[in-house]
C-alpha cells in the first residue's frame, strides 16, 4: 500500500506564518494527484511535509498504514524529483542514478542491472557515461527521474519538474511522465503552478490557495463544476469571464440584469437556487468558448445577447480569441477562425447561458454551475 493520508495537518512558520491550514487529504494507492495553485499557496510545503523535509506543526501524516510524522526522510521509502534536478555535477549519469542504491549497500551487480534497466525505460542508456553539464534540460530531467525510479519507492514526489524546460519539451515530457506513471503503477504526487499540466496529467487535482484546499476533484469536474470563484478563475485557458449583475424574477423566468441589459438564466434549479438572491448582486462566470459572435446565432438568441466592442483579435490557427469591451468590462471570446469580427467593430455576443456559472460575490461560493 502506498496511499498517503494527511489528517488536519498544519504548518506554521516563525512569525505566525500559517503556510498550510487544517489540510485533510487522502491520496489513493497508485493515484496520480496534482497539487496546483499560485505561488505561496502551500503546495510545495505540503509536498515537503510528505517527504519529511518539513516538520508538521500539528496533525497526522500516514504513508500506507504507518504514521510517519517523526520518521526521517530516508526511512519513508519515497523519492523526490526537484525543480532544479539536484544532480551531482562531478558524477556521471550512471553514478548519479546509482548513488542512492550505493548508500543502501546494494550489491554492485544489482545496482548495474537496475540502473541500466531504468535507463532503457527512459531512453538514456547512451548517456550513462556523461556528466550533467553535457546534457540538455530534458536529458537532465530524465536522469533525475531515473535516479528516483531505481529506488523503487512507494511514492514519487515531483516538485515543478518541468519548469526549467521550454514549451515544446514541457509538452512532450508531460506525456512521458504520465506514461511512466502507468508503467510503474506507483503513487505520484506532483506539484505545479501550471494549470495546463494539472489538467492533462492528474487523476485528481488539489487546487490550493492561502494554505487551504479550495477543491479536490477530477479535471473535468473542476472545469464544469467549480466550487468557488477562485477555482473557476484559476482553471481554464483563456481565463473564465466574470460579469456582476442583479437577479430579477419576471413571472417564471429568472434574469441577470446588467445595467440596461438583462440575460435569461436557463437552469432547471434556477428557482430553488436563486429565490434568496432576488434583487441581490451575483457574479456570472462564463468560459470564453461559450461566447458566440456568429450573427445568425446571436439573432436567434436575443435573450442571451450583449452588445460589445472588439478591442483586439488573436488568430490561433484553429480558433480566434476576441478581446471585448462591454460597459468597461474586459471579456474574452474563443470563436471560429473564420470570424468576421475585427478590432473596432461593434458586435453582438450571445452567451450560452446553460453553460454559465453563478457565484455569491461575498463568499465566492457557487450558487449554480453549468448544465452538463
Amino acid at each position: 500500500m502506498s496511499s498517503v493520508v494527511m489528517k488536519c495537518v498544519n504548518k506554521i512558520y516563525p512569525g505566525d506564518v500559517h503556510a498550510v491550514r487544517d489540510l485533510d487529504l487522502e491520496i489513493k494507492d497508485k493515484e496520480f494527484i496534482v497539487l496546483v495553485g499560485p505561488s505561496g499557496c502551500g503546495k510545495t510545503t505540503t509536498l515537503r511535509m510528505i517527504a519529511g523535509l518539513e516538520s508538521i506543526t500539528s496533525g497526522e501524516l500516514y504513508i500506507g498504514n504507518n504514521i510517519v510524522n517523526d520518521v526521517p526522510p530516508k526511512d519513508r521509502n519515497i523519492a523526490m524529483v526537484f525543480q532544479n534536478y539536484a544532480l551531482y555535477p562531478h558524477m556521471t549519469v550512471f553514478k548519479n542514478m546509482a548513488f542512492g542504491l550505493e548508500l543502501r549497500k546494494v550489491p554492485k551487480t544489482q545496482i548495474d542491472k537496475k540502473v541500466r534497466e531504468v535507463a532503457g525505460i527512459l531512453g538514456i542508456e547512451h548517456l550513462l557515461d556523461r556528466k550533467p553539464k553535457a546534457l540538455s534540460g530534458g536529458q537532465r530531467q530524465r536522469v533525475a527521474l531515473g535516479r528516483a525510479m531505481v529506488r523503487e519507492p512507494d511514492v514519487f514526489l515531483l516538485d515543478e519538474p518541468l519548469s526549467n524546460l521550454d514549451a515544446k519539451l514541457r509538452a512532450s515530457t508531460r506525456t512521458e511522465i504520465s506514461k511512466l506513471h502507468r508503467q510503474l503503477e506507483t503513487t505520484f504526487v506532483y506539484v505545479t503552478h501550471d494549470q495546463t499540466e494539472a489538467m492533462t496529467m492528474g487523476d485528481r487535482i488539489v487546487v490550493m490557495n492561502d494554505g487551504i484546499i479550495q477543491q479536490l476533484d477530477t479535471p473535468q469536474n473542476l472545469y464544469n463544476r467549480p466550487r468557488n470563484v477562485f477555482v473557476a478563475g484559476f482553471i481554464g485557458t483563456p481565463q473564465i469571464n466574470f460579469i456582476d449583475g442583479v437577479i430579477l424574477q419576471d413571472g417564471d423566468q429568472w434574469y441577470l440584469t446588467i445595467g440596461k441589459d438583462r440575460l435569461l438564466i436557463e437552469h432547471p434549479d434556477a428557482a430553488t437556487a436563486l429565490s434568496s438572491y432576488k434583487g441581490k448582486l451575483v457574479r456570472l462566470g462564463i468560459r470564453p468558448e461559450d461566447l458566440e459572435d456568429d450573427p445568425d446565432y446571436t439573432a436567434e438568441h436575443p435573450a442571451y445577447t450583449l452588445h460589445t466592442e472588439v478591442d483586439a483579435k488573436e488568430m490561433m490557427g484553429s480558433e480566434a480569441y476576441l478581446y471585448l469591451n462591454y460597459a468597461g468590462m474586459r471579456l474574452t471570446a474563443r470563436v471560429k477562425p473564420d470570424t468576421s469580427s475585427e478590432p473596432g467593430n461593434r458586435i453582438a455576443i450571445a452567451l450560452r447561458m446553460t453553460r454559465s456559472h453563478l457565484f455569491d460575490p461575498e463568499t465566492g461560493e457557487a450558487i449554480l454551475n453549468r448544465v452538463i
